[in-house]
């Protein structure tokens, strides 16, 4: 990908100016934000409270130029057709611009990734290169191993990957370099490109621990520690990872390095996260925590189990066969099953779970991105931090249990400003989270079908 670069030596710590551009690559430019089109209702943004409490809380910005951005990363935001900043990068921007530490409680599709990505890229380039790790004696040890200046910790290969794709975007023409590594996926490969030079590195917990234990990666010039999604790498059970990596690995400690935190919820888990990894930080809450855009309007119909099929046929030919449809269902094995069901009626989909090999899973992605195969089927192990751009469509073919799970699915679509569509199928089964869900379709002013409130009533009062 960095082709054109051949002759730069990533690896290099000579005094170079990294705020200056490297000459533009048009092919590259074209892959990197080939199709990009903003939403057409960004302003509805405008609307989105944000509230930053903490000691002296840096003002906000209001346009990209306020921040005394470098060139190179205003090139970038021009590229991918930025107008303004979405409500947490006006804040994001200047509270990590001004070198404080972050908690932010923002919901998916609040343009959070490049939120931190832009100001700790412009930070990098204008803190330049890193002096020369000092050699311990054994140079072939000494060149092979990578010390990068920012980590970017992420629950899942998927979101792992599209921030990946995001440095990207923000990091071209630059002599910044990100990699990306996660678990099931070959290790050799991904120390490979490693080894040429790595800056910025995203990546899952198992696969940096590996990577740390193996020698490949040391911790010990980071300037920015990022936690993403939080919250889903604490459900993940990778905790002990994450303190391992933050506290033990020689990573400097807070106030030494800048450590920012991005979670869609704020339970006691991540309260005491943010208490032993961060200095001085400022609390942004970005909307309610945990609710849901009001970019996407919410339908809830009741339908028995063996209808299901037959009611999403419908609502598939409703929306147009080309729209691009995301079907939530409860196990793997319901995944397989439906996206076999809907093959053989003629409808072209493809799906995604736990058990898929990484190939497997980016090649179906692929295709349901560019629209080859337009309906995807998936588990909840998709629903975390996809960003999918133009998914007209959720439907809740099996409804979560828990209210929060819910939020997480929905929130695929009505991303960056465009409107979208949930429909959720109701049951017996479903009981259990009438109550939560008339709630948040009062507060969100969607529409609640009156069984449900009924239903919502009975099981508050019981």
């Amino acid at each position: 990908n960095y082709s054109s670069y051949r002759d730069i030596d990533f690896n290099s710590s000579s005094a170079e100016d990294w705020t200056k551009p490297l000459p533009a690559d048009k092919r590259l430019e074209k892959e990197l934000y080939g199709d990009i089109r903003s939403g057409i209702n960004f302003d509805k943004y405008e609307d989105i409270p944000v509230e930053a409490t903490g000691r002296e809380a840096p003002a906000h910005i209001s346009e990209f130029a306020e921040s005394d951005l470098c060139e190179i990363i205003c090139n970038c935001i021009k590229l991918c057709n930025y107008t303004k900043p979405t409500p947490v990068q006006k804040y994001a921007i200047s509270i990590i611009g001004n070198k404080r530490d972050l908690m932010a409680c923002a919901q998916t599709g609040s343009g959070k990734t490049a939120a931190f990505l832009v100001p700790v890229l412009d930070q990098l380039y204008k803190g330049g290169p890193p002096p020369p790790p000092e050699s311990s004696g054994h140079s072939y040890n000494s060149r092979r191993k990578q010390h990068p200046l920012a980590l970017v910790l992420a629950p899942t290969r998927e979101l792992a990957v599209q921030i990946y794709d995001e440095a990207r975007k923000f990091s071209y023409r630059s002599r910044v370099r990100p990699c990306v590594c996660y678990g099931g996926a070959d290790i050799s490969s991904q120390i490979q490109n490693i080894d040429r030079g790595c800056h910025l590195l995203v990546a899952t917990p198992g696969r940096l621990v590996d990577l740390i234990e193996r020698g490949r990666i040391s911790l010990d010039q980071i300037r920015f520690c990022i936690l993403d999604e939080a919250d889903r790498m604490l459900d993940m059970g990778f905790e002990p990872q994450i303190r391992r990596i933050v506290q033990q690995e020689h990573m400097p400690p807070p106030g030494k390095r800048q450590t920012l935190m991005f979670s869609a919820t704020f339970p006691k888990e991540i309260q005491m996260l943010a208490r032993d990894f961060l200095n001085d930080y400022i609390f942004l809450a970005v909307g309610r925590v945990g609710s849901t855009s009001e970019n996407i309007t919410q339908k809830v119909v009741w339908v028995d189990e063996n209808d299901k099929r037959s009611f999403l046929l419908d609502l598939i030919n409703a929306s147009g066969r080309g729209a691009l449809t995301l079907v939530f269902v409860e196990t793997k094995k319901g995944a397989d099953a439906l996206e076999y069901y809907l093959t053989s009626e003629g409808y072209p989909a493809t799906s995604i779970h736990g058990d898929r090999s990484q190939r497997e899973r980016e090649f179906a992605l692929k295709s349901f991105r560019n629209g080859h195969t337009p309906i995807l089927v998936a588990t909840a192990v998709a629903a975390r931090g996809l960003d999918i751009p133009n998914v007209k469509h959720v439907v809740n073919f099996d409804l979560p249990s828990d209210i929060e799970e819910y939020v997480h699915r929905i929130g695929r679509t009505g991303r960056v400003g465009n409107l979208g569509l949930a429909t959720s199928f109701f049951n017996d089964k479903n009981r259990n989270v009438a109550r939560d869900l008339v709630d948040l379709l009062s507060e969100a002013k969607q529409e609640v079908p009156g069984w449900l409130e009924s239903m919502g009533y009975e099981s508050a009062r019981s």
